[in-house]
């Protein structure tokens, strides 16, 4: 192997281990449009946002909730803003820490009108090219409403890949919401990453199907 060879491959991996991290992350490069949607019978999202800055994106997001009864419903529509307030490039794996936020407006079947929702966020993230892992804290707030969300996630991939091969992840993730859910939700999803997109395809606990996609332009 030449000198000159072996240089490109080391950047290739390189860029390949720095910018998988910043993918799994709810925004892009700078300059960059960012498109998501997590999809199940009680809870439906989506959102675009643009990255003003390499820390920076604002967006639209539209959520869908049902209780688990499907009794009770809850439509919400914001303007969104992220911030990454911290990244450690470690040599191995890359962590994060983001700040996301929202303010939009409520509406619901068991309310009348609408009311005015405030969404203050905390995300933190670690990722290799083989594990994942991450939490998330996500306030929804509105007068006599409390809609607090929380996940977390695990996941591992199941052998390495050149960059611009499609990469296939085990990801489990838990999630439970304040006043629509007394259960905990966990589900597996098998992960399907490349370049610039993934999407997520599996079964919760509860029985239902789940989908989710990612992707950058």
């Amino acid at each position: 192997m030449t000198p000159h060879l072996a240089r490109r491959i080391a950047l290739a991996l390189g860029s390949a281990l720095v910018a998988l991290p910043a993918w799994c992350g709810p925004m892009g490069f700078k300059d960059s449009w960012m498109a998501m949607g997590d999809f199940a019978p009680n809870w439906k999202e989506a959102f675009v946002n643009y990255a003003l800055t390499p820390r920076d994106a604002v967006g639209l997001s539209t959520l869908a909730m049902r209780s688990d009864d499907e009794t009770r419903t809850r439509q919400l529509n914001e303007v969104t803003y992220t911030r990454l307030l911290s990244r450690w490039n470690l040599p191995e794996a890359q962590a994060n820490v983001w700040l996301l936020g929202g303010v939009g407006s409520f509406t619901g079947n068991d309310f009348s009108g609408a009311k005015i929702v405030v969404t203050p966020g905390i995300q933190v993230d670690y990722e290799t090219t083989r594990v994942y892992a991450s939490a998330l804290l996500r306030l929804y707030r509105a007068e006599g409403i409390n809609h607090d969300f929380a996940s977390a996630r695990l996941g591992f991939s199941f052998y390495e890949v050149d960059y611009d091969q499609t990469q296939p992840w085990l990801i489990v993730e838990a999630r439970r919401m304040n006043g629509l859910s007394d259960a905990t939700e966990v589900t597996p999803m098998l992960r399907l990453i490349h370049n610039r997109y993934f999407v997520e395809l599996g079964v919760s606990n509860a029985s239902q199907v789940r989908a989710n996609f990612m992707y950058i332009f």
